[in-house]
């Protein structure tokens, strides 16, 4: 029997875990569970801030999903905050392990070639990690744009986004538009130099993001999208078909079908 693709997802990390009060490894179910779905063999990665293990890790797997969680630390693509600003942020608890792991990670990722998708904030630490910066804070940047952080209706569709015309995510969702969660304060300022719009909010705010056709040969798959589609997966079949295609993309060492 030929095993399921073995995913890494990079977890969160708590302050006071429930074993002696230690800082913890933290993971929402609904990931797992998205993946397990589609075909794929859900494992937390380590929390542990060493490269070898890092590259180790990617070695062994089939795909890495990044996932959402605390702020990125605004230092790390180059932004001093005004103070104001800087109290919208909240950073990881680890003192900002979790930020240099996840750097390392995608490092890795890159170099060993496997498919990758990154949630919510694992979408904006792609996008910090290849050379782009971020919104600190959309309501305070931008006060013309909609409520994106809809905490109280995780679970539910809370408006539509745009996808670009002819977009991995437009192929693999079926549409031109997409209903979406929205739970972030912070989103994509500017696009790193490999990576394409693949989503929209109609007030501008950047919801998915992809490899441009030019450097599509440096990953086999790559998507990275703002809200959450583990939480949405049981209600709507296009947010299942993100974790198919990738799974299948794990599966075939990139390879799959639209």
């Amino acid at each position: 029997m030929t095993r399921p693709p073995l995913i890494f997802i990079s977890p969160s990390v708590e302050k006071k875990g429930d074993e002696f009060g230690d800082l913890s490894v933290s993971l929402s179910e609904t990931y797992q569970q998205a993946l397990t779905d589609a075909g794929g063999l859900p494992l937390a990665l380590p929390a542990l801030p060493s490269r070898e293990w890092i590259a180790a890790s990617v070695r062994c797997c089939d795909g890495v999903l990044l996932t959402g969680g605390d702020d990125v630390d605004p230092r790390i693509y180059g932004r001093k905050l005004p103070p104001g600003l800087q109290r919208t942020v909240t950073l990881t608890p680890d003192g900002g392990a979790r930020d240099w792991r996840e750097l390392v990670l995608i490092d890795e990722v890159f170099r060993q070639r496997k498919p990758l998708l990154a949630i919510c904030r694992g979408l904006q630490i792609l996008n910090v990690a290849l050379g782009g910066t971020l919104l600190a804070d959309i309501a305070s940047q931008r006060p013309g744009a909609i409520n994106h952080r809809r905490l109280d209706q995780r679970s539910e569709i809370v408006h539509e986004v745009l996808l670009t015309p002819e977009s991995l995510l437009s192929k693999i969702t079926g549409g031109h538009s997409l209903g979406v969660n929205s739970t972030h304060h912070q989103a994509v300022a500017r696009v790193a130099g490999p990576l394409r719009v693949a989503a929209t909010s109609r007030d501008g705010i950047i919801e998915g993001l992809e490899l441009k056709p030019g450097a599509a040969r440096m990953l086999p798959f790559l998507l990275g999208v703002q809200f959450h589609p583990e939480r949405l997966v049981k209600r709507h079949r296009e947010h299942r078909a993100i974790f198919a295609a990738f799974v299948q993309a794990c599966a075939r060492n990139g390879k799959f079908d639209l």
